[in-house]
């Protein structure tokens, strides 16, 4: 009687542990997806071989799969920054901000192209809106912060 008594206090003191540890198991984060679209990939990959042109084509395919990708919208911006079209760059930009507010290679990028533009005003909101998202300074905005400057000290 005294090992049931035992064994039944173990369970009724252990169960609150088992059912934290499923608890923990249901509501882990799921791992990142994993990007399917081979027209994305070598999008990057032309981008990085300074290929604008097989960027653009690339990155084109890849938004017909993805319409609502705000990462394909700023490739797009940035591969037609470099193109020179800056109307569409910054279409594809307002884009990809519409999707996902706080992207933040997109607020770097699109500040990058109202310098080209001389709109330093536009490029120092962007610059405000990395300060805000980038808890700690980021990458993005240190970048911003540079072009900035530089701007500034050239005109």
């Amino acid at each position: 009687m005294m090992k049931t008594l035992i064994s039944l206090a173990a369970i009724v003191l252990l169960l609150p542990l088992a059912q934290v540890q499923a608890a923990g198991d249901v509501g882990s984060p799921a791992p990142p997806r994993v990007r399917t679209n081979p027209d994305y990939e070598a999008g990057k990959k032309a981008v990085e071989a300074h290929d604008y042109k097989a960027a653009l084509e690339s990155f084109n395919r890849a938004l017909a799969r993805e319409p609502d990708s705000a990462d394909i919208h700023n490739y797009l911006g940035y591969s037609y920054r470099k193109s020179g079209n800056l109307d569409l760059a910054f279409k594809h930009y307002n884009e990809a901000l519409k999707i996902d507010p706080k992207h933040k290679a997109t607020h770097e990028y699109i500040g990058e192209a109202y310098l080209m533009v001389n709109d330093l005003p536009k490029a120092e909101e962007h610059l405000k809106q990395l300060d805000k998202i980038c808890f700690f300074r980021c990458e993005e905005y240190t970048e911003l912060k540079e072009a900035i400057e530089d701007y500034k000290r050239k005109h």
